[in-house]
């Protein structure tokens, strides 16, 4: 049997059912779960000292493009749009190996363990020169994180309309038959389980209406959850219209894209009648603020969708169009920006950080993460608040406002992934100069 006793945490943000802050708190945590939380507690296991600390639960990240954390800051893309970002850097991607995969998932996952995320979703679309979904699982693994991947797939190249280039699309039939393959080989559907695969056809603009609905099917037929890009920018919705002849969120509803198995990417253009579909259907949301400020998409309307009740999640989206990926960051930038889009009272700290925990855990269907409650699973961060950035704070618990933006420790299925700052799993020192000798060769 493992336990590990927190102890002594000077608040513990529950974001149980009624959102207790626990003050002088400690949790018990055995064989991954949380067993007691409580004051006073004793345990014959180790004891890790949370006093001038907060615990959270694990932040949860329900939107990302792992691979893409190779291609940072590449000059072609930094100051495009969309569509224009993704034509610069398709012929970079298509040169990546399953080494590359492998190492910038490996990486990416680590940056988001530093920030707080203990389960995080990916979407792959793309698989030049023999990389497979495979490539991420193994990564995530191995660093220690829960991990959501999905098999992503693109199919309409640039010859018959689409945006990527022929040699990035795969033919349907042989998509969808390892779909099956991934989800039969990885997904665990048991609770606790460390992963579940999701299927996600890039975007309405890179895959055709007939791979959409196939997609649909299989994923229902296997009862795993469905993602995809949808209404990103106003090129998106402008396309969606020229094509399809209809707005984005009528496109998704008329394939069987709506529903409590489905969340969407970005939504920053969804309109009116499209909140009231996602928030009747129960379909998802993943918010991704910085991207979106990075590429020029504009501001998602959250306020109004967290208003008309629906699910919505925190995604720090792709390296390539972020730049970082951290968490807790991304929950700040996007209080921020309800607040200057719709004013101060907008969106409050809690709720910024409840979407990145409880709700981005709940649209991923993991009601089992995402709070710090008996019998949930044990993943949570402790966030040291006796330095700077805390400094002077009235109330430590609002951490988006006055906060650390790298955990001190960090625990997965109870298993300390982050120790005093540090990864434990793997040696990422090591790897980043891996990762840079690979992103130096792909610009030659």
């Amino acid at each position: 049997m493992t336990e590990i006793l927190i102890k002594n945490a000077d608040v513990v943000v529950t974001m149980d059912d009624a959102r207790r802050e626990l003050a002088g708190a400690d949790l018990r945590l055995v064989n991954g779960v949380i067993a007691e939380i409580g004051q006073g507690l004793e345990t014959a296991g180790e004891v890790i000292l949370a006093g001038g600390c907060v615990v959270t639960p694990g932040l949860v990240n329900t939107h990302h493009h792992l691979y893409q954390s190779l291609t940072r800051a590449v000059p072609a893309g930094q100051d495009a749009l969309l569509f224009g970002w993704l034509q610069a850097l398709y012929p970079i991607w298509g040169r990546m190996t399953p080494e590359h995969f492998f190492v910038s998932a490996q990486v990416g996952l680590a940056e988001l363990a530093l920030s707080g995320c203990t389960l995080s979703s990916d979407h792959l679309y793309l698989y030049p020169n023999g990389a497979r979904l495979d490539d991420t699982i193994h990564a995530a693994a191995e660093l220690g994180l829960r991990f959501h991947p999905t098999r992503g797939s693109m199919s309409i190249g640039q010859s018959a309309g689409g945006l990527p280039p022929d040699a990035l699309v795969e033919d349907e039939a042989a998509i969808l038959e390892d779909c099956q393959r991934v989800i039969d080989l990885f997904s665990d559907p048991a609770e606790g389980a460390m992963c579940r695969v999701g299927l996600a056809p890039c975007s309405p603009f890179s895959v055709s209406t007939d791979l959409m609905r196939e997609t649909a099917h299989l994923a229902r037929a296997k009862g795993v959850m469905m993602h995809t890009h949808l209404a990103e920018n106003d090129e998106d919705v402008a396309y969606s219209l020229a094509t399809f002849g209809c707005r984005p969120g009528q496109y998704a509803q008329d394939l069987g894209w709506v529903g409590p198995d489905v969340w969407h990417a970005h939504c920053v253009k969804l309109d009116p009648s499209e909140i009231a579909l996602f928030a009747q259907t129960g379909t998802g949301v993943a918010h991704c603020p910085c991207s979106n400020c990075r590429l020029g998409s504009g501001i998602a309307p959250v306020r109004a969708m967290l208003d008309a009740g629906v699910r919505v999640g925190l995604g720090v989206d792709g390296s390539a169009s972020n730049d970082a990926g951290n968490l807790v960051a991304e929950a700040r930038q996007a209080m921020l920006l309800q607040r200057v889009a719709r004013g101060a009272d907008a969106m409050s700290a809690r709720e910024a950080l409840e979407i990145a925990t409880r709700g981005g855990a709940d649209m991923l269907g993991r009601p089992d993460c995402g709070r710090l409650e008996v019998g949930k699973r044990a993943d949570l961060a402790i966030w040291d608040v006796s330095g700077p950035a805390s400094a002077g704070s009235w109330e430590p618990a609002a951490l988006l406002l006055a906060g650390p933006t790298t955990v001190r420790d960090l625990f997965v299925e109870g298993r300390q992934i982050v120790r005093d700052g540090q990864i434990t799993t793997i040696d990422l020192q090591t790897l980043i100069a891996r990762q840079n000798r690979m992103a130096r060769a792909l610009g030659e």
